[in-house]
């Protein structure tokens, strides 16, 4: 059983008060210490370094499973007012921008030679730091400056929306929930909601033949933050009901910064309704849009929007066995592209991975399709 404190950990949720009551009692284990950054100092923490077996070293909070842990992923400590912590992976990026270097070279050093590198950087910048510690382990490392980062805490967020969605959208139905270190995501239903949001659009898809697809249709929300990356606290409109949900735009998005609150957060809400009717709207745009080249335009557009390729292939040769030559909407299209985040997450893909795709490939919504309807195979 993966314990809470290792860098592989996460947690599902199929109720609301469950994943709240998470990440209250997440909130209350874990600190925030704020500190200089020419004052950190890193250790390497891999099987061969004298730190692994000085568990005297380490906080005593620190477990040997924590130890061991990090000496199998990131193979770094750091020290916090005298007592050392395990490094987690999600707080390498931001130890990084404390130091203001990058390279794809610093991963491949031996651990001693990179927590060289990394204290002769720290110690020449009279920035400070804010340091997450949760799980035993250092989560995060972030710009001190609350203009850069501003501490959104999760339960407060969920606690938020829960209240504001069961003013704007009585009736809303818990989905599920998903956390690990790096990412918080849920999901909501709202059925109260089906015939204002989806009803012209119900009847587009109709018309159109696919009456037993619009019958499935749901619209919902998703929420997705994260305490331990430079990430915003963002709720997308859905569609629910077929095998995976559909990401049709990102409505509201707050970042950690610039001294921003959770009360920022929940007033920013006010835009959901009017906003989720506008990301409906440009997907029943894509039902009046004809492709001669269904196939080519595919590939074009992921190609155009970075989809992993493997995934997208895939994705393209279903959608060609199934349609052949024939043209097709851009709907058409757009649907057969969900089978890029559905097979991925069967492969077993990072949630973090898949909300990031999902979000990307909603800006197909935007692009003028014409442009990648081309009579020309489409290399890739």
């Amino acid at each position: 059983m993966v314990k809470q404190c290792q860098d592989s950990y996460f947690a599902q949720f199929t109720a609301f008060p469950a994943m709240l009551a998470f990440h209250e009692k997440t909130r209350r284990d874990s600190s925030w210490e704020r500190t200089e950054v020419h004052g950190l100092r890193v250790a390497a923490l891999d099987k061969s370094s004298p730190l692994y077996g000085d568990t005297s070293s380490f906080d005593p909070a620190v477990s040997q499973d924590a130890i061991a842990d990090t000496a199998d992923n990131l193979g770094l400590a750091i020290q916090v007012g005298g007592r050392y912590f395990p490094l987690r992976d999600t707080a390498y990026k931001s130890l990084l921008d404390r130091a203001k270097i990058n390279g794809t070279a610093l991963p491949k050093l031996a651990r001693a030679k990179l927590a060289e590198v990394l204290n002769s950087c720290l110690e020449l910048h009279k920035d400070s730091a804010l340091l997450l510690i949760r799980d035993e382990k250092v989560s995060a490392a972030h710009s001190g400056d609350s203009r850069d980062y501003s501490v959104l805490e999760i339960d407060q967020l969920l606690d938020g929306l829960q209240k504001k969605m069961n003013e704007r959208f009585p009736g809303n139905e818990f989905e599920s929930g998903y956390s690990d270190h790096a990412i918080t995501s849920a999901s909501w239903k709202l059925p109260g909601q089906k015939a204002d949001l989806l009803s012209t659009y119900e009847k587009l898809l109709t018309a159109e033949g696919k009456a037993a697809i619009a019958a499935k249709l749901m619209p919902g929300i998703r929420f997705s933050t994260s305490d331990t990356g430079v990430a915003s606290a963002k709720v997308s409109a859905l569609l629910m009901g077929l095998q995976y949900p559909i990401h049709i735009g990102g409505i509201v998005a707050v970042e950690h910064r610039r001294q921003t609150t959770v009360l920022d957060f929940v007033d920013s809400l006010e835009m959901l309704f009017a906003q989720f009717g506008d990301s409906v709207a440009r997907l029943s745009n894509l039902l009046t849009i004809h492709l001669d080249n269904p196939v080519n335009a595919m590939t074009a557009i992921c190609k155009k929007l970075a989809m992993p390729k493997k995934a997208a292939i895939e994705a393209i040769a279903m959608f060609e066995a199934v349609n052949g030559n024939m043209p097709a909407s851009a709907h058409d299209v757009f649907m057969a592209m969900q089978e890029i985040p559905f097979n991925l997450k069967i492969s077993g893909a990072s949630e973090s991975k898949l909300l990031s795709l999902q979000e990307n490939m909603a800006r197909a919504l935007t692009l003028r399709w014409s442009d990648y309807d081309l009579a020309k195979q489409v290399s890739w």
